[in-house]
């Protein structure tokens, strides 16, 4: 990575299988995960970094790029000792995922793709300037990476188990970009939960219900792998 990509700031917290995390554009963990964190602790090693910009990461010191931003995400983990791990995506996040999905196959034991798009649509991209006028200068270059975002190519090469969770409400990410998601990857499973954006915090237990059974159900189906080196 470039010497102006900052090191992400990230907090591990739980035992078991890994699980990382990757928050959505102008968000952090806190923001996005703070409701459920407790109950994805409860039997995952969390790993939890925050982008540049977003909570106590520094801003980057040069535009963002999608690959830059998955390796670290990726790194944030593997210099903590988890090796293998799920990846939770929450909106960018989810396009961070499935990166890291084809990018370290040899990582990541699952997907989990919240309110999620493989690349813009109309509807986000007519958002984002009075998004980048609402938001602080130090997150701006989340917004500014939006426009050039598209994993579509990316979708057939995931061969992870995939869980893609739509929210049916969403007023920012529509729920067409979910279910392309789901289309896209082989075997996905789908579901969909009658929510605005930020699910997690909005209906925290109804998201947590197929996610952790995905995950317990992972889990059991490959014993000790996802957790360690």
């Amino acid at each position: 990575m470039r010497d102006s990509f900052p090191a992400l700031v990230t907090t591990v917290t739980g035992t078991g299988p890994g699980l990382l995390l990757a928050h959505g554009a102008t968000g952090s963990i806190e923001d996005n995960f703070a409701p459920v964190l407790p109950a994805l602790a409860a039997a995952h090693t969390v790993v939890a970094p925050d982008y540049p910009g977003s909570g106590g990461t520094p801003v980057a010191a040069a535009p963002l790029d999608l690959d830059e931003l998955t390796d670290a995400v990726v790194d944030s983990a593997v210099r903590r000792g988890v090796g293998r791990f799920a990846v939770l995506g929450f909106s960018l996040g989810t396009l961070v995922a499935v990166r890291a999905a084809v990018r370290h196959p040899e990582r990541v034991t699952a997907l989990v793709l919240t309110a999620g798009f493989a690349r813009p649509d109309d509807h986000v991209l007519g958002l984002l300037p009075g998004w980048r006028a609402e938001v602080p200068p130090a997150l701006h270059p989340h917004i500014d990476l939006i426009p050039s975002l598209d994993t579509t190519g990316d979708l057939a090469e995931v061969a992870a188990p995939t869980l893609v969770v739509a929210t049916t409400a969403d007023s920012m990410v529509l729920p067409a970009g979910s279910r392309a998601l789901a289309a896209g990857i082989r075997g996905a499973r789908y579901t969909e939960i009658d929510s605005d954006h930020v699910v997690m915090v909005e209906r925290s237990e109804e998201w947590l219900k197929p996610v952790l059974d995905f995950l317990h159900f992972l889990s059991l189906s490959e014993g000790k792998d996802g957790g360690g080196e």
